[in-house]
C-alpha cells in the first residue's frame, strides 16, 4: 500500500522513486511511478497546509535529470554498438593479408622469411641474430641505417656457411646502435590474418601463428 503525506512535506516513496538505483527500472517506468505518488500526494494533502512548490520543482528537476542521463547512457550504448560493429566490418577486409606485429618468431620457407623491426629513433646499424630452436644462433645479418619508425625486412635463409636452412619456424633477436650506443627496439614478426572475431572489447584479428591481436596492434600491412 502507498503511503501519502498529508504535510507540507514530500513523501519518502516520492524521494525514492527519483532517486531508485534499481537497474531493471526503465527511464518510462521511473516517470510513471513518480508521476503516480506525486499526483496522490496532492490529492490527499491537507488544504490548510499545502505541499511546498519549491520542494516538488526540485524533485522534477532531478527527474529530468536522470532522465536525461538514461537517455543519454542509451544513445552512447547504442553509439558504441555501431562502432564496434563498423570495425568489426572493416576488420573483415583484412582476412587473408599479411601483417607485422609485435614478436621474435619468423617463418622460413625455401625462399627465406620475413619480419620487421620497429625504431622509434631511427638507428645506424641493426644486427639481427637468427636461433633456431634449440637457441643457437644460425646465422646473424647486418643491415645498414633504419628509419624511424617501422622498417620490414628479410632473410634469405641461409645459413653462416652459405647452405640453406631447413624451412620451419625460427626466433630472432636485434640490436639496433647508434655509434656505440644501443638504441630502442622492438622485433616484428610477420603472420597472415586468418579470420575475425568480435567482442565488447572490439575486433580481434586471428593470426595463422595462433594469436590474437587487436587492429591498434598492427605496425604494417601489406
Amino acid at each position: 500500500m502507498t503511503s501519502v503525506s498529508t504535510n507540507n512535506q514530500v513523501s519518502q516513496d516520492l524521494l525514492n522513486s527519483v532517486n531508485s538505483r534499481n537497474k531493471t527500472s526503465t527511464t518510462d517506468e521511473t516517470q510513471d511511478r513518480f508521476m503516480t505518488l506525486l499526483v496522490t500526494q496532492m490529492k490527499n494533502q491537507d488544504p490548510l497546509n499545502p505541499m511546498d512548490n519549491a520542494q516538488v520543482t526540485s524533485q522534477m528537476a532531478q527527474l529530468n535529470t536522470v532522465t536525461g542521463i538514461n537517455k543519454l547512457n542509451e544513445t552512447m550504448s547504442s553509439l558504441i554498438g555501431s562502432v564496434q560493429l563498423g570495425q568489426s566490418f572493416q576488420a573483415t577486409n583484412m582476412i587473408g593479408r599479411n601483417v607485422l606485429v609485435s614478436g621474435k618468431t619468423l617463418t622460413h620457407t625455401e625462399t627465406g622469411g620475413y619480419f620487421g623491426v620497429n625504431v622509434p629513433n631511427g638507428a645506424d646499424s641493426l644486427s639481427v641474430a637468427i636461433k633456431n630452436g634449440a637457441g643457437a644462433t644460425i646465422r646473424t645479418l647486418t643491415f645498414g641505417k633504419q628509419d624511424v619508425g617501422v622498417n620490414a625486412l628479410s632473410w634469405d635463409g641461409k645459413l653462416e656457411d652459405g647452405t640453406t636452412a631447413p624451412s620451419g619456424e625460427y626466433n630472432f633477436e636485434i640490436t639496433a646502435k647508434t655509434g656505440d650506443n644501443t638504441v630502442t627496439s622492438s622485433a616484428l614478426s610477420l603472420a597472415q590474418v586468418q579470420s575475425v572475431t568480435t567482442s565488447t572489447s572490439g575486433a580481434k584479428l586471428n593470426l595463422n601463428n595462433n594469436t590474437s591481436v587487436s587492429v591498434s596492434d598492427i605496425a604494417e600491412i601489406f
